[in-house]
């Protein structure tokens, strides 16, 4: 598979469509700020668990400084209109030692084509070859679609803190 830093593969989703599940790049931020823009609010309340507009320099900075061990990141790419876009973006933050918290997006125009579920499958891989034990979710409760990909990928509920958020986790071993 290689190292995550390096990660490339193409895939075919259930429409034919062919897109690139690569590492996420330092020069991708461009790309991953316009795929945000993309995303409805509904899309990114549920990302973020905020309405976010906006995201701050420092936001910014943490989701593009990827050391790809402890954080993780992927792009889904397609062509689009001519032009190679990214439609979705996933990883996971390694929380304690051994378990890593996983999360991802994708742009509303290439949602239900299986987008998230080709970066979570891919995520997860690559989290058990770095020997990760655990991957955990948290999911806004009224977010069925996301809910159903991750427990078609094995997540099952974990601890439950807030009633508005669903926790899941994925024991790799």
């Amino acid at each position: 598979m290689g190292t995550p830093a390096s990660f490339t593969c193409r895939e075919t989703l259930r429409d034919g469509t062919a897109v690139e599940i690569r590492a996420l790049r330092p020069e991708d931020e461009a790309g991953m700020l316009a795929a945000l823009d993309q995303a409805s609010m509904q899309t990114r309340q549920r990302r973020f668990f905020a309405p976010k507009r906006h995201f701050s320099d420092s936001e910014r900075a943490y989701f593009m400084e990827i050391d790809f061990e402890n954080h993780v990141a992927l792009v889904a790419c397609a062509e689009d209109a001519g032009r190679n876009v990214i439609i979705g973006g996933g990883r996971y933050v390694v929380a304690t030692p051994g378990s890593a918290e996983m999360a991802f997006v994708v742009v509303d125009a290439w949602q239900g084509r299986g987008v998230g579920r080709l970066l979570a499958q891919h995520l997860i891989a690559l989290a058990r070859e770095s020997g990760l034990t655990e991957l955990t979710a948290e999911v806004m409760s009224d977010n069925t679609a996301m809910r159903r990909v991750f427990e078609r990928l094995g997540f099952g509920p974990a601890s439950k803190r807030d009633p508005q958020t669903i926790h899941l986790a994925l024991k790799l071993t």
